[in-house]
């Protein structure tokens, strides 16, 4: 039996062929690859579960919907202004999650080292929530980053990220959007990305902050699993989206805020998260564990912390979700 990373070099040869959007056949594809017409039609089935498109007609063979720009480490990194970038910047096709493998080697890595991937098949969300990640689709990244003095100068940073997606995506002219307290970048009341950060390393000394960032670029019309309201940046800009522009311009900003983030907290970023804030002055319902908790949002601190406004007094929350009447927004 092939190995994974045998059988994913397969696959994305495959998609490769198929990206330039004209019919090719089994036949052809088989002896390119030295396969069978039969392995050729396997991998074609479990691309297609991985979330592509493939047109299937008898008498000419296989075609993608729509051609499909592979995520290019070379590209990305000259589109940043950078000498090191290139040093930094890993491709991968089709892995288990970016956090996962960026942890894994982690050790080995530079500070603000990222992987990119072309499809997930466990990626996840905040409390183990399921990251539905189609081939090709969508920005799945994660970045290393080191904090020297540990993980009391962390707080805030899912929320110093949202600021540095939304300049990115602002800043290519695509949308204006909004951050959903502590993880969230929505735009038009719809998720448009997630970030998740998982903590390596021991309370008081160097801590790595593995930083996940998922954003929906084009996903499948006929995608299945994703449990809420949500939009893609093609939708929202009406336009096609070059995702190697989008990778470097991202990993730009996140290099850019993160030395600012890890010297001065988030203080500085604050006015900028309360204009993006999705709820500022909406009445909303915290769910905490088993506590619901209901109060006017009134922004988060300079630790993160949201701030809730309930009969004249303000506190602050640090875990949690928050969410309005589904009138409002599907949350």
């Amino acid at each position: 039996m092939r190995n994974k990373v045998e059988i994913n070099r397969i696959r994305t040869k495959i998609v490769s062929i198929l990206s330039k959007g004209s019919f090719v056949s089994g036949e052809d594809l088989a002896q390119t690859l030295n396969l069978s017409r039969s392995a050729i039609s396997n991998h074609i089935k479990a691309l297609v579960a991985l979330g592509l498109d493939i047109y299937t007609v008898k008498g000419r063979g296989y075609k993608l919907s729509q051609a499909i720009v592979m995520l290019d480490a070379n590209k990305i990194s000259s589109l940043i202004n950078k000498p090191s970038a290139e040093t930094l910047i890993h491709i991968e096709n089709i892995i288990s999650s970016t956090n996962d493998v960026l942890k894994k080697d982690a050790v080995n890595l530079q500070n603000g080292a990222c992987i990119l991937a072309e499809a997930q098949t466990a990626g996840r969300g905040r409390r183990g929530r399921t990251w539905v990640s189609p081939f090709g689709a969508s920005i799945y990244m994660s970045m290393l980053w080191r904090f020297e003095s540990g993980y009391q100068s962390m707080a805030g940073l899912s929320l110093v990220i949202g600021i540095a997606v939304i300049r990115t995506i602002a800043g290519l002219g695509y949308a204006s959007c909004q951050l959903k307290w502590p993880n969230d970048v929505y735009a038009n009341q719809k998720k448009l990305c997630g970030i998740l950060i998982e903590v390596e390393g021991q309370v008081g000394g160097s801590t790595d902050a593995i930083i996940g960032i998922g954003v929906n670029v084009q996903l499948p019309s006929d995608i299945e699993g994703i449990e809420q309201a949500y939009t893609d940046l093609s939708t929202v800009a009406g336009r096609s989206i070059d995702r190697n522009e989008l990778a470097a311009r991202l990993i730009e900003n996140v290099w850019q805020i993160l030395p600012v983030f890890e010297q001065e907290g988030l203080r500085p970023f604050l006015p900028e998260w309360e204009q993006a804030d999705l709820f500022y002055n909406q009445a909303v319902e915290l769910m905490s564990g088993n506590q619901r908790i209901k109060g006017v949002c009134k922004g988060v601190d300079s630790s993160g912390a949201l701030l809730l406004e309930n009969e004249g007094s303000i506190k602050s929350y640090h875990g949690g979700e928050i969410s309005v009447r589904r009138s409002q927004l599907v949350s």
